[in-house]
């Protein structure tokens, strides 16, 4: 599967959030990929499958298109939080289902109906917490590089600050979460 040829055909037209884009999402595969690696047990009891890592990494943020947060040239109309679902729906009109799955419980640690009603988060109740181990490793993984600091990989220190700030749940997840990849 040609990951790039994918992106091109949707962001052909923003090259500066392409740029942004592929340098986060390739910065997440890489260290992705270095967890996988770390674990040749994963890969041995086909419990994990490098190649469709690297895809899925690549393409876990695609729906940022839709999405406005002019600060990274995203000018679509919906609400950032909704990037997820969105880039989901796009990989499955693609013919990516498992790859969907990634997109759309990357977000945070994952979100739960609960949250989405508490919170009133505009987008449809469903659960969004990462199952498959490949979902976990690429979630983990995304926290330590953002859209807007290009190149900077964020602290550990300030990874368990941001997910706090979401409350104990998340954060329970993100502790499981390190646990696995570590």
């Amino acid at each position: 599967m040609d990951y790039i040829k994918l992106i091109d055909k949707y962001y052909a037209s923003s090259p500066e959030l392409r740029h942004i884009l592929l340098t986060h999402s390739r910065q997440v595969a890489d260290r992705a990929l270095a967890i996988v690696d770390a674990h040749p047990e994963w890969t041995d009891q086909h419990l994990v499958d490098r190649q469709f890592v690297e895809e899925a990494a690549m393409l876990h943020d695609i729906g940022i298109i839709f999405c406005n947060a002019p600060k990274i040239y995203c000018v679509g109309p919906h609400k950032y939080i909704e990037h997820g679902y969105l880039g989901a729906e796009l990989l499955r009109q693609e013919g990516l289902p498992k790859h969907a799955l990634v997109a759309e419980r990357h977000t945070g640690t994952g979100i739960t109906i609960e949250q989405i009603e508490r919170e009133e988060l505009p987008i449809p109740e469903r659960d969004y917490c990462p199952q498959s181990l490949e979902e976990k490793i690429i979630c983990y993984a995304d926290k330590f590089y953002s859209k807007s600091h290009l190149g900077e990989e964020v602290s550990i220190d300030k990874i368990k600050y941001n997910i706090w700030k979401y409350g104990h749940e998340g954060y329970l997840r993100w502790l499981a979460l390190e646990n696995l990849c570590k």
